[in-house]
């Protein structure tokens, strides 16, 4: 394949001068976003209600919407979902990703509409590559593929004509431009595949034999897929079998656990890693420097962005910042606006102002206690439901509990380990979990995805605390009485191994 990197250049480098009016000019990019986005949508049924026609500045719009959870927006989401136009957002939307479940269902279900598409995920797609080639002059990105690990649509679900839910990249990949489809590997058919257990040596086979340049998915499953792929060639090192790979943009989940076992199957003399913030409800942020994994806020891609601090997030009127009055060091709660219809919508995630101007962020984490090492979204709410029925179908009794990562070891899939103080143990514990794991894999749809064909996530293991070890765990740290307890999900190891070190 002729290198094109050369000519496109200058194209991608072009819009990096639009990012210089980040610097001085953040309030007047954001403002002009949110007219943007108010204006197009006055005539919606939220629009209606809330006179979008009326609203000129900020603050006339950080008075008359509240703030959204997902549950807020559910009854209209639906009605999208089912056919309904101008809900939140002008026209039909038809096409949905489907994220990790609410407390009263399965799944949530996150509209692209056709203006988040063009505005947002495949210009956030594009200044990666933009800001990668300005990091890397002597790139020659474009003289190969793109290998792009996707998901799958949820084929079980009976939809509308035309209505297609599923993952974010797999709508992505079903209405990408059919003249980038050209540059990227595997084809449509096999990218879209739902079964890994099919999927995946299909993957090796269609990626052993190209050059590729560039791998783009998220890093739990891109190191089961590359894994195979030095299985089936006998290599030890990737660039063994692509001479001419150069970078990875990972997303979806912290890569840090997985920058070693990744760098063991690199020649780093030639890789790259380029950290993005791309989530299914927007592409919000790039790593613009290797010298810092900060992000760069992409301010001009359809999303208006505020800022609510972490430590006012259970307030009933918590005080919300825009981008020009936030301050470098703290921590808030990201809240977006934005071309999918999501208005004012509190997504879940805290971010860290690393930098002012421009603004970088990194993200601190979830505003709620979570596991997503491995992309599963496993909810405290799932967690709780599920342990409750597998025990009352053992008989035995919880008193507390805790579970956390464990990432893979020796080539193996990473799993869940749970910590689990009984009052009267299962007399099967085996079966326990087995039901507990099943439960989870019901209420969940990215934890079920994650564990079919023990690919990605193996079966979750146990072990039984003795008793009074929760206590002792919270009095070590002072927080022993009142309301004080153990998180139940945590997304890295720091607690279960304190407790683990107690038990000894």
């Amino acid at each position: 394949m002729i290198d094109i990197t050369p000519l496109l250049r200058n194209h991608f480098l072009d819009r990096l001068q639009q990012h210089v009016r980040y610097i001085d000019h953040a309030d007047a990019v954001q403002q002009g976003e949110l007219v943007r986005l108010v204006e197009k949508a006055s005539l919606t049924r939220i629009g209606r209600k809330y006179d979008f026609s009326s609203i000129r500045t900020y603050r006339q719009f950080a008075s008359t919407l509240p703030l959204f959870s997902y549950e807020n927006l559910q009854p209209h989401i639906m009605r999208m979902v089912n056919g309904s136009k101008d809900e939140l957002w002008p026209g039909r939307c038809m096409n949905f990703a489907q994220s990790s479940g609410t407390s009263d269902g399965r799944s949530k279900y996150i509209p692209i509409t056709r203006e988040s598409f063009r505005w947002n995920h495949y210009q956030g797609s594009s200044d990666v590559v933009s800001h990668y080639l300005n990091l890397n002059p002597s790139s020659r990105i474009f003289s190969g593929k793109a290998f792009i690990l996707g998901g799958s649509f949820a084929n079980n679900l009976s939809l509308k004509p035309g209505v297609r839910v599923g993952d974010l990249s797999a709508n992505l990949i079903e209405c990408m431009n059919p003249l980038a489809n050209l540059a990227r590997i595997p084809s449509r058919k096999i990218a879209l595949m739902e079964d890994w257990t099919e999927k995946l040596p299909l993957l090796v086979e269609a990626s052993i034999g190209e050059n590729v340049t560039n791998l783009s998915g998220v890093p739990s499953w891109f190191l089961v897929v590359l894994r195979e792929v030095l299985k089936k060639t006998g290599k030890t090192c990737l660039h063994e079998v692509w001479p001419n790979l150069e970078v990875f943009f990972h997303g979806g989940i912290a890569f840090e656990p997985y920058r070693q076992q990744y760098e063991a199957i690199c020649d780093m003399s030639k890789m790259h890693f380029l950290d993005t913030y791309n989530a299914s409800e927007g592409f919000f942020a790039v790593q613009s420097d290797w010298s810092s994994r900060a992000m760069l806020l992409l301010l001009d891609v359809g999303v208006f962005y505020e800022f609510l601090p972490v430590e006012e997030s259970e307030s009933e009127t918590p005080e919300v910042y825009p981008i020009w009055e936030i301050e470098q060091g703290r921590t808030y709660e990201l809240i977006i606006t934005a071309a999918n219809g999501l208005w004012r919508y509190r997504l879940g995630d805290t971010v860290k102002i690393e930098q002012h101007n421009p603004v970088k962020i990194t993200i601190a984490g979830r505003t709620r206690s979570f596991i997503n090492a491995f992309g599963e979204e496993l909810m405290v709410h799932n967690a709780d439901h599920a342990i409750t029925l597998a025990a009352q179908e053992t008989e035995a009794e919880v008193l507390n509990y805790t579970a956390a990562p464990v990432y893979s070891i020796s080539g193996q899939s990473g799993h869940h380990q749970w910590l689990i103080e009984f009052a009267r143990e299962p007399q099967e514990k085996e079966r326990f979990m087995q039901l507990l794991d099943q439960h989870l894999r019901e209420v969940n749809s990215d934890y079920d995805a994650k564990r079919t064909g023990d690919i990605f996530l193996l079966a979750p293991s146990l072990v039984i605390a003795p008793n009074g070890l929760f206590d002792r765990w919270l009095a070590s740290t002072g927080k022993l009485g009142g309301q004080r307890k153990v998180p139940r999900l945590s997304n890295n190891r720091d607690i279960i191994d304190q407790m683990l070190t107690l038990m000894k």
